[in-house]
C-alpha cells in the first residue's frame, strides 16, 4: 500500500526525540564551537528555526535607516554640548531604542583586548573550558550554549560566558585566567560609562540627573561574552533569535564582523560596526519606567558562514542577583512622568520577577512587557 508523503513526514516527526537530542548536546559540554570543530556540514535539528521566524520581516536594503551615532565628547565639561547630546539621545531613545556611542572614554586597546579575551576563552582547550560549564543561575561565573536551551523552540548558533559582576562580584580567581585581567579592567570602565548614560537618560526624560541612579538602576551588572562560530547552514538558524532585553540598559561591544540587527519601522536594520564605537540599547524595565516614552526594541543576530563573531554585553539590572536595593524594589512608570493625559500603562514589578518571567519562557520572540500591561 502506498504511503503518502504527509504520512511519511508525520512518522519521522513522531520518532524525533528532541529532549534526548538537547540533553545529548548539553551533556557533551562542547558547545556550538565543538560541533564546528568536529566538522559538522549540516546543523543538528535542535538548531533549525522555522523559516517564517527568520524571514518574519524584510531587511532594509538602503541607507534610509541607520542607527543613530551619538558623540559623548564634552558632556562633562561643556554645558551646551551636554544639552545637545541629551536632545540627540532622547530622540534616539524614542525612535530607535538603540544608538552607537563614540568618544565614550574607553580606549581602543581596551575594547580590542576585551574582544580578544572572549575569543581566547572560547577557543581554549575544551577540558579547561568545561570546568566553567553550568546551568546554575546562582553561579557567578559560568559557560554554556543557549541559557534557554530547554525552553526555546529552536536553539541558536552561539556559546556564551556569563559573569555576575555587580554588586557582589566574583573573586578574581573565579574568573577564567585567560580573560581575567581584561574583564576586570573593562568592567570598571563600562560601569563608569553606564553611570554617565543613566544621568543623560534621566535628563532626557526631564528628570534630575541622579534620578535613575538613585533608583538603583546601575547597581546590578551582568556580563556576557558571546561566541558565534561560522555556521555551515546560516539560512537555517540564528545567532540569537528575536528578543528585547529585560533590564534597564545594555552596553554592547561588537567586533567588526557584524550580524546584529534591530527591528525599526517593521524592517530589520543592520547595526553596522563602527570602529571604536559601543552599541547601547534600552531594556524593557526602562520602557516601563518611561511609560512607553522610551523604547526597548526587538533585535537579533543572524548566523553567518564566516566567523567567529565576538560580542560582549554589559546588562545593567538583569540577573537573579540578591543583595541589591533593586532586587526587591518595585519598578513601574515614574510618577513625575504621569498625568491625566498620560496614565500608567504598566503595573509595577521587581527586577527579579521580570527576569524570571523572561527566563521561564526563553527568547520566544514575545517581549516580557506584554505580561505587565495594565
Amino acid at each position: 500500500m502506498a504511503i503518502s508523503l504527509d504520512n511519511f513526514e508525520a512518522e519521522i516527526e513522531s520518532n524525533y526525540d528532541r529532549k534526548s537530542e538537547l540533553k545529548s548536546f548539553d551533556d557533551s559540554k562542547i558547545g556550538v564551537k565543538g560541533l564546528v570543530d568536529a566538522g559538522v556540514a549540516k546543523i543538528p535539528r535542535i538548531f533549525i528555526h522555522d523559516h517564517s521566524k527568520i524571514s518574519d520581516k524584510p531587511c532594509a536594503r538602503n541607507n534610509k535607516h541607520s542607527i543613530p551615532i551619538i558623540d559623548l565628547g564634552g558632556v562633562h565639561t561643556d554645558a551646551s554640548r551636554r544639552r545637545q547630546t541629551i536632545d540627540q539621545l532622547g530622540e534616539a531613545c524614542q525612535k530607535w531604542g538603540f544608538f552607537q556611542l563614540i568618544s565614550h572614554g574607553i580606549p581602543a586597546h581596551v575594547l580590542d583586548g576585551m574582544v580578544d579575551g572572549i575569543l581566547q576563552f572560547h577557543e581554549q582547550d575544551i577540558e579547561v573550558k568545561k570546568q566553567f560549564f553550568s546551568r546554575d543561575e546562582k553561579r557567578k561565573v559560568s559557560y554554556n550554549s543557549n541559557f534557554d536551551l530547554y525552553q526555546t523552540k529552536a536553539a541558536s548558533w552561539r556559546d556564551s560566558l556569563y559573569c555576575a559582576m555587580s554588586p557582589n562580584p566574583p573573586s578574581p580567581e573565579e574568573l577564567p585566567a585567560v580573560c581575567r585581567d581584561i574583564t576586570i579592567h573593562y568592567l570598571k570602565k563600562a560601569t563608569n560609562l553606564g553611570l554617565t548614560l543613566f544621568e543623560l537618560v534621566s535628563e532626557a526624560l526631564g528628570l534630575d540627573p541622579n534620578h535613575l541612579k538613585n533608583l538603583g538602576c546601575a547597581e546590578g551588572i551582568f556580563f556576557v561574552g558571546h561566541y558565534y562560530p561560522a555556521c555551515p547552514e546560516p539560512g537555517m538558524t540564528l545567532g540569537i533569535s528575536k528578543h528585547s532585553d529585560s533590564g534597564f540598559l545594555t552596553i554592547l561591544l561588537q567586533d567588526r564582523l557584524g550580524g546584529l540587527q534591530v527591528l525599526h519601522e517593521d524592517q530589520w536594520v543592520d547595526v553596522t560596526p563602527v570602529p571604536g564605537a559601543l552599541v547601547v540599547n534600552l531594556g524593557d524595565l526602562l520602557q516601563i519606567m518611561s511609560n512607553d516614552k522610551f523604547k526597548s526594541v526587538y533585535h537579533r543576530v543572524i548566523a553567518k558562514n564566516v566567523g567567529p563573531r565576538i560580542s560582549v554585553a554589559c546588562f545593567f539590572g538583569t540577573h537573579f542577583e540578591q543583595g541589591t536595593s533593586s532586587s526587591s524594589r518595585l519598578y513601574g512608570p515614574i510618577k513625575q512622568l504621569l498625568s491625566k493625559d498620560n496614565p500608567p500603562i504598566y503595573k509595577e514589578t521587581t527586577v527579579r520577577d521580570y527576569v524570571a518571567q523572561v527566563y521561564t519562557k526563553g527568547l520566544d520572540g514575545i517581549t516580557g512587557l506584554e505580561y505587565f500591561k495594565l
